[in-house]
């Protein structure tokens, strides 16, 4: 495999930005050796600088369900962006694309868009907040919800990867107002909510833990968390930056049938463009300026070419077929990843919700931050340069989901398992 330009490149980039990339976790660190650039992409598949290909599983980090350069998105943004790229003023756009929305996720009764999954779960909780006139929030070790200050609590993601569970440049005074919980524990979600529910505000959570990998609720976990944050007037948020249209059309709350206060959203909804999303119960909406006194604004909230690609998007997704076609691929990428590993007596958990899913070199069942913990990272990284050289592209990290998309076709699916037999026998 030949990597000289994006040698190249890295060299030039680390004078330029921090470890030479724009987000952490792209810089390879948790599995050694230096980032791939990538010149372009089509669907199943990316190729990098120095011409090599690959069938991509992380599809930038989620958003990509349909694949690299869908044609009817990139027709419609085409369009789009030959009337301009940004109004600063209200679309016929907005409206269609929370129209879709909110018939996929009918809980929420009215949303505010805005750029990204960080702004969407910072400014949920900034209402949450504004509505019950409490301080103080619950989030879970290992739930990632963005760079969020008072968030940055026993993270998971960039976290984790990078060995570093808080961030500096966080004031004490933010991480007091955090209480953060073990993921599944629901003895302990009761236990601290009888003692401080008059102090909390919000708890918030991914409903399908995305950033240590893929864990899965447990059956009583979601119910217990809505029916507690109900019993103490505490606002439930599920954080679906993720999970939104990849665990099913309606996300997580639709497939385990737990009805948040409010939702947070991203990625999908924005077809490959920047994007993300708030929304929920009408009542607590209203507290959002201009209605109400929680202030929130963005100049590229809204815009025509983010509104566009969701558009488009969802469109697709709301056909029954898609759904269908995207259960049979996953179904066949799981079914074969764990004979691969049995075959060739390599103990791995897998773990999938809908549409994303992650491999866990452990014997141990993942259930929370904790049992993520023992999977062991020094086979992964042994695992992800074996996938790269045999041209699969998964995540540079052992704590972060992988994805597919309707573009993956079953010769890709073939090749990805023949790939991780070999890489395992290599273990």
């Amino acid at each position: 495999m030949k990597t000289k330009k994006s040698q190249k490149l890295y060299k030039k980039a680390i004078n330029l930005m921090p470890g030479g990339v724009n987000s952490p976790v792209r810089a390879f660190k948790a599995v050694g050796g230096n980032p791939l650039f990538i010149a372009k992409a089509k669907g199943s598949k990316l190729y990098d600088v120095d011409g090599n290909q690959y069938i991509d599983y992380v599809l930038s980090w989620g958003p990509l369900i349909l694949g690299h350069a869908y044609p009817s998105v990139v027709k419609a943004l085409k369009k789009a962006t030959e009337k301009g790229t940004s109004y600063g003023a209200p679309t016929k756009l907005e409206i269609e694309l929370a129209e879709l929305v909110r018939k996929a996720f009918p809980s929420i009764e009215k949303m505010r868009m805005v750029n990204s999954g960080t702004e969407a779960t910072m400014s949920a909780i900034r209402v949450a907040r504004g509505f019950t006139k409490r301080s103080k929030v619950i989030k879970f070790e290992g739930c990632y919800h963005g760079h969020v200050d008072g968030l940055l609590v026993s993270a998971g993601s960039g976290g984790a990867t990078l060995g570093i569970p808080d961030s500096l440049g966080v004031p004490l005074s933010y991480i007091t107002e955090t209480i953060v919980l073990p993921f599944n524990d629901t003895e302990a979600f009761k236990t601290t909510l009888k003692e401080h529910w008059k102090d909390i505000a919000c708890v918030i959570l991914e409903p399908v833990v995305g950033n240590m990998g893929c864990i899965l609720p447990k059956e009583q976990f979601l119910i217990t968390l809505r029916e507690e944050t109900e019993k103490f007037g505490i606002v439930l948020i599920f954080d679906e930056v993720m999970t939104g249209f990849r665990v099913s059309f309606g996300g997580a709350q639709a497939y385990y049938g737990i009805k948040p206060d409010l939702t947070c959203l991203g990625k999908v909804i924005g077809g490959g463009l920047p994007v993300g999303a708030y929304g929920g119960k009408k009542e607590i909406m209203q507290m959002v300026a201009p209605e109400g006194g929680v202030y929130q604004a963005g100049t590229l909230s809204g815009n025509p070419l983010a509104m566009t690609a969701g558009i488009e998007t969802l469109k697709i997704l709301k056909k029954s077929s898609t759904y269908k076609k995207l259960e049979k691929i996953m179904s066949q990428l799981e079914y074969g990843l764990k004979e691969a590993s049995e075959k060739s007596g390599i103990k791995v958990k897998f773990y999938r919700a809908g549409t994303m899913f992650c491999t866990y070199f452990t014997e141990t069942e993942v259930i929370d931050a904790k049992t993520a913990k023992t999977s062991d990272t020094e086979k992964f990284k042994k695992f992800f340069w074996g996938m790269l050289q045999k041209g699969v592209y998964i995540a540079p990290s052992q704590f972060e989901a992988g994805f597919i998309s309707l573009s993956h076709s079953e010769k890709d699916i073939e090749k990805t398992i023949q790939s991780a037999y070999k890489t395992f026998k290599e273990l």
